[in-house]
């Protein structure tokens, strides 16, 4: 892989993950979107979107 990013859960996270609600699934994904504008820097929030775009 030359650009972008990977990462690996174990099997028990994922099949906790797959029994929440969608509604609590979207909640928690609104939660962590908030937190992480609330932390990141400009220069950090920048290199989030690059690595998004697969352009680093």
């Amino acid at each position: 892989m030359k650009k972008g990013f990977s990462y690996t859960l174990e099997e028990e996270k994922i099949i906790d993950y797959m029994k929440l609600s969608t509604e609590d699934k979207l909640n928690w994904l609104e939660e962590i979107n908030e937190f992480t504008e609330l932390v990141l820097n400009n220069k950090e929030k920048e290199m989030r979107a690059k690595i998004r775009e697969c352009k680093i």
